[in-house]
């Protein structure tokens, strides 16, 4: 359903995007993750056509339409929830829509029932004749949603559509995005990382304006089980634990940790820190394994990140 190929995009002297490739299946959610100045938000403004790509740019499909080719086609199968996204506070709720069902392209005679349409799909009819500057900051979210659904998208673009919410709006938010997901692909930008890993399909990282992790839900979770932390100690231990630690294969890197070791390896290593205390003769007291998790590998893959 999006296909990118080498997409860069730069502002001035600085590559915000350095030739990132990935896909996003039809009828999928994917997670887009990646620290503040990462290039996220510049991804999705590209699959939208607020921002041209870079001379050099292969591939750029949006619903089976080129963008680099047919750019204003291609918006038409985007719907989109942007971060801060400005909403005239003067206008009621039916107006702000249908004057963006206009620019949208939907027809004359179909713009009211494309409205109700919309705001039946966010829960949120009643607030049809309300002004949205007396909105909440949960509703305001749902008006954008439903903009983002006029003239019925097949691809969605959520762009951190849970920041300011409440514990209870987020979850209704989690559930009408559940509902869509069933009609829409979406492309789902967050920094709640519990919140993609229960939503999402798919996961994709992206770290200084490179792809650093594309994978679907089975894969994710196979390296999230097969991966983690370890925590050894040994009675009398000494320096020759940790090279002996070290030297198994997988380890990543071997922490002090107080009277132990703390091991980042990208397997389950308990069967072979047995064996090798076996044939060494160590007296382990203690030896345990940490999951990684989502926010762990995220860590792992991208780093400290940077700062917007």
């Amino acid at each position: 359903m999006i296909e990118v190929e080498k997409l860069s995009r730069s502002y001035g002297n600085r590559k915000a995007l350095d030739s990132i490739s990935f896909q996003v299946p039809a009828g999928s959610v994917t997670g887009f993750l990646g620290p503040n100045g990462a290039g996220k938000t510049t991804t999705l403004r590209v699959l939208t056509s607020w921002l041209l790509p870079d001379p050099g740019t292969e591939k750029l499909w949006v619903s089976g339409v080129d963008l680099l080719r047919q750019p204003q086609l291609a918006c038409r199968k985007v719907g989109a929830l942007l971060e801060q996204l400005p909403l005239p506070g003067e206008l009621r709720v039916c107006e702000f829509l249908q004057s963006r069902a206009v620019l949208k392209g939907v027809s004359g005679n179909r713009i009211s029932s494309e409205v109700e349409r919309v705001l039946g799909e966010v829960d949120a009819t009643e607030s049809s004749r309300r002004g949205i500057g007396t909105l909440s900051q949960g509703y305001r979210q749902r008006i954008g949603l439903a903009d983002a659904l006029l003239g019925d998208p097949p691809v969605l673009l959520l762009d951190e559509p849970t920041r300011g919410l409440d514990p209870r709006q987020v979850a209704l938010f989690r559930e009408l995005i559940d509902r869509l997901r069933h009609q829409h692909t979406i492309i789902l930008s967050s920094h709640v990382l519990g919140e993609v890993e229960q939503i999402c399909d798919r996961v994709c990282m992206i770290s200084e304006g490179q792809i650093c992790l594309d994978e679907d839900r089975e894969a994710w979770t196979r390296r999230l089980e097969s991966s983690g932390t370890t925590r050894v100690e040994v009675v009398d231990g000494s320096k020759e634990v940790a090279a002996g630690l070290a030297s198994l294969e997988g380890v990543c890197e071997v922490l002090t940790d107080g009277a132990g070791w703390i091991l980042h390896a990208d397997r389950d290593l308990r069967s072979a820190i047995g064996e090798l205390a076996r044939q060494r003769k160590w007296a382990l007291s203690d030896l345990r394994t940490d999951r990684a998790t989502l926010e762990s590998l995220f860590l792992q893959l991208t780093g400290p990140g940077e700062t917007s």
